[in-house]
């Protein structure tokens, strides 16, 4: 069974995600389907893309599927990991691509959703970064991800106390673009979308690119990268993430030492 449905009107594309039975969690099939479904988005020339849970979901994404996570002494976030694959395939999207949001967002959902170029949510939505109650630490593209969309202040706040932030506190922020109500939101989005869709798709193509490269240019010394990956080589050698993903498996509260 398929874990997303797809739809396209004239030269706007959908994506719906559509595993409830796991929250719509970002496993690596999920992830599959995602990124096949936008390659076959920009082979079809679709000018906008939308990312989307069903309508009226009380969760869009619960984030990455812990249960896929490795075991301690591996990275569990690396270059390669399911996950940053799918936050590459939408920043490289040619075309916009707009998350209509509701319900919860969680841990690696909302670095999807802000990989996204515009966001739409309800007004019962949230957001939390939840890596710390997990005990896994996050590798440096997903943080760059954040910070680009969350003042430092707020960024730090929501990952040391993986507490959500509700739509309105994430309006005012500036992460997302606008709150409508669940009974306007589909046609506001696909209002939104009908606007970009009109206007030249080079033109847009070009200046998503332009923003995704200046939004990543920052400087790195091979120094300091070695430094932020010795430091999460820490978190992941631990007994800390082991204990983090084997209470998550075991349905109970983790008990952190710290070591």
């Amino acid at each position: 069974m398929s874990l997303i449905l797809t739809e396209i009107q004239d030269v706007i594309g959908t994506i719906v995600i559509n595993h409830p039975q796991k929250r719509n969690a970002l496993s690596e099939a999920l992830i599959d389907e995602i990124t096949t479904a936008l390659d076959q988005f920009r082979e079809q020339n679709i000018r906008t893309a939308i990312l989307r849970a069903p309508a009226g979901a009380k969760i869009w994404s619960a984030g990455h599927d812990v249960s896929e996570l490795p075991n301690r002494g591996r990275d569990p976030l690396g270059w390669g990991d399911s996950l940053r694959i799918l936050v590459r395939a939408i920043q490289e999207f040619p075309a916009p691509v707009i998350a209509l949001i509701e319900g919860g967002v969680w841990g690696g959902g909302c670095e999807v959703a802000m990989a996204c170029d515009i966001l739409v949510a309800t007004p019962e939505t949230t957001f939390a970064i939840t890596p710390a109650k997990l005990g896994v630490p996050y590798n440096l593209g997903g943080i760059l991800t954040l910070m680009n969309m969350i003042p430092l202040p707020v960024a730090k706040e929501m990952l040391f106390t993986a507490q959500p932030i509700p739509a309105t506190q994430a309006l005012n922020l500036g992460i997302i673009n606008y709150i409508k109500p669940p009974e306007e939101i589909e046609s506001f989005v696909y209002g939104l979308a009908a606007h970009i869709v009109v206007n030249s798709p080079l033109s847009i193509a070009v200046m998503k690119e332009e923003l995704r490269l200046l939004a990543s240019a920052h400087a790195i010394t091979p120094e300091l990268f070695e430094r932020i990956q010795g430091l999460r080589r820490v978190v992941y050698d631990s007994h800390d993430y082991h204990e983090g993903l084997s209470a998550f498996r075991e349905k109970r509260k983790p008990r952190f030492t710290g070591a």
